[in-house]
């Protein structure tokens, strides 16, 4: 059985571009430090669009889905899953709601992450819930033809609560003897939780949740502002092809995590900068509609009212809409298709 060693990770020379991402998560951590400590109220607005952002990314890669109109209300619980996807829906909200309110009083052990699956589980009435598997699971892909293949085969069902136990407490003597930056020790974490797929069902939504929370339990609350599922889920194949270069040689331990480390630490760059371009959309002094068309100004390819939403958190639908028409009514912008179809794009002078 595969067995963890993240000592070797303080010999590691890495290369300029992780060096350089480090560098950025790290500034970018103290400028949000700033913003929450003189803003506070102001950006709690960012936080319950990213728990829904979150909430429908994470799902929306494994392909659970509804509407924008019932994923808002399954969040704020003003109606009952009327199926399968809807019930994933909601237990994956409830785990998140779990993790964003109470990551300092969830250590990383096998007991915790089977609560937090057990948790995520809850709506679907699933016998597996909060259980690791009971029989052999695979990664699996469709080629050009549309036939499945073996991606990568997991440790079997009989050796999971073992790799999961050891994969725990290495994390844990890691983080404790502090000789490698978390955020280098986060990324192969889950690469390695990935590897082992210890669940029957949910190991991708579970990885997320096991992300923000181990990142809130490092000092970085970029989650809690910015759903870090919504950038896996617009950049799906990078997410993918990076796990499946780092997962090459996993069971005879010459894997290589450095893939998916650069990965990840590009995804939380990206949060990150997201986070400060929205703070300062709500901190300034500034009327909606030059926020709208700051916002505009700096969008590139076509683009929907939700999205501006997404990026503006200080103001209504409507108040969105009323700036986009006016923009278009001054030639900024042009409006294209109809309904929900509706898209918009740049005027080029």
């Amino acid at each position: 059985m595969r067995h963890f060693d993240y000592t070797k990770l303080k010999d590691c020379s890495w290369d300029t571009n992780i060096i350089n991402l480090l560098t950025a998560i790290h500034e970018e951590k103290g400028k949000q430090q700033l913003y929450l400590k003189h803003r506070p109220q102001e950006l709690e607005k960012l936080v319950e669009i990213a728990k829904v952002q979150s909430t429908e990314a994470s799902n929306e890669i494994e392909g659970i889905r509804t509407t924008d109109t019932r994923l808002r209300q399954l969040m704020k619980d003003k109606t009952t899953p009327r199926n399968r996807d809807e019930e994933e829906i909601q237990g994956y909200r409830d785990a998140l709601n779990v993790v964003h309110e109470s990551f300092e009083f969830i250590p990383l052990t096998p007991s915790y992450i089977l609560q937090l699956h057990k948790i995520m589980m809850s709506h679907t009435g699933s016998s597996f819930g909060g259980q690791f598997k009971n029989a052999q699971n695979y990664i699996s892909a469709v080629d050009a033809e549309g036939k499945t293949f073996t991606l990568f085969t997991p440790p079997s069902p009989y050796e999971t609560p073992t790799a999961i136990e050891e994969l725990c407490e290495e994390y844990n003597r890691a983080i404790g003897e502090g000789f490698v930056d978390p955020l280098i020790l986060i990324p192969t974490f889950i690469h390695d939780f990935l590897c082992i797929h210890p669940f029957i069902d949910g190991n991708g939504r579970m990885s997320r949740l096991l992300t923000t929370l181990l990142l809130y339990r490092s000092g970085h609350y970029i989650g809690k502002y910015i759903s870090l599922e919504a950038k896996i889920a617009k950049n799906k194949d990078g997410y993918y092809d990076s796990l499946y270069d780092a997962q090459i040689g996993w069971h005879e331990g010459k894997d290589d995590p450095v893939p998916f480390i650069e990965y990840l630490l590009g995804t939380i760059v990206s949060a990150y900068r997201d986070f400060e371009e929205r703070a300062e959309l709500i901190s300034g002094k500034k009327t909606s509609l030059d926020i709208v068309r700051e916002t505009v100004d700096n969008t590139i390819g076509k683009f929907t009212k939700t999205n501006i939403l997404e990026r503006c958190p200080s103001l209504s639908s409507a108040t969105i809409e009323r700036n986009l028409k006016k923009l278009c009514e001054e030639g900024v912008i042009s409006k294209n298709g109809q309904g929900k179809s509706t898209y918009y794009i740049k005027v080029e002078n």
